[in-house]
């Protein structure tokens, strides 16, 4: 069968195009963050797919970001301050409990979402490349403009309560980075570890609630005795919503030891998380 020629020139174009060879990386850890920037725009896209899915057709739309930490400051207010007698270290409780709740939302909001991204996504992760890293990560900072919006009531509050922020306030981009840091590298781990074993992601709603309870959200960390605080601040989340508190509403000096050692904490379960994130990552295609 005679070849025309014009199928002769695409052949020949075809075998002058570049060649690009994807290959699994190699070493303990690869990050590769000259991928991760070349990949900025589907991060940004991921980001923004994920906000308007989560208020699509939905009634109150952005409300439900004010609305969950609103309703459980109310509800922590009436049982641990009424009730239980929980103290706030002077300050009003209801603004005591909201600084709390707003890292910890973001910080929870982002764990959830990061440890079923990988799961959720398996199409896309299956049909082409891109670094693997994006998908959590994405996941994970998805959930700041739910803290923005959030935000603005805490200012609301402090405006009704004649609260005035501090000069502390200006480290508070700082707090909201190690807020995001410690969701992201429990994230790596789960994300990683559910796509193996999906009963990872049936059980974070119950490690979410038992982690809550755990952290000074509720009630301060200088209601623990000294002896109790290094093994209690090995909870990343302590030094974060400490610092938050701090940060806001500039109340005394935060205890800097409890800060070091969440920070410490959470720096080991990044650098763990990525190594194991990355030395699975070539089977997530075949497991998922």
């Amino acid at each position: 069968m005679p070849v025309l020629e014009s199928e002769l020139d695409q052949t020949h174009e075809a075998a002058q195009l570049p060649v690009t060879v994807i290959k699994a990386s190699r070493g303990w850890i690869a990050l590769d963050l000259k991928a991760l920037w070349d990949y900025r725009e589907l991060l940004y896209f991921l980001i923004w797919r994920d906000v308007k899915v989560k208020y699509k057709q939905t009634v109150i739309g952005a409300g439900w970001a004010i609305l969950q930490p609103l309703v459980t400051m109310v509800i922590f207010t009436l049982v641990f301050k009424h009730i239980g007698n929980v103290p706030s270290d002077n300050i009003p409780y209801p603004i005591f409990a909201y600084t709390a709740l707003l890292p910890w939302t973001l910080f929870s909001a982002g764990l959830n979402r990061s440890t079923t991204s990988l799961v959720a996504e398996s199409n896309l992760i299956s049909k082409i490349y891109f670094p693997r890293l994006i998908i959590p990560l994405s996941a994970t900072l998805a959930g700041i403009v739910d803290f923005a919006m959030a935000f603005l009531v805490l200012l609301c509050m402090m405006f009704w309560y004649g609260i005035v922020p501090t000069a502390a306030l200006v480290s508070l981009p700082l707090f909201i980075t190690i807020d995001l840091i410690a969701a992201l590298s429990v994230g790596l781990w789960l994300a990683a570890l559910n796509v193996r074993y999906r009963d990872v992601g049936q059980a974070i709603p119950f490690l979410v609630q038992i982690w809550m309870f755990a952290s000074p959200v509720a009630y301060p960390v200088s209601a623990l005795s000294e002896k109790w605080r290094v093994l209690y601040s090995l909870n990343p989340l302590v030094g974060v919503i400490e610092g938050f508190r701090w940060a806001i509403l500039g109340n005394g000096t935060p205890d800097f030891w409890v800060i070091a050692v969440s920070a410490i904490t959470m720096t080991g379960l990044l650098f763990t998380g990525i190594v194991y994130f990355k030395r699975t990552e070539r089977t997530f295609a075949d497991l998922i």
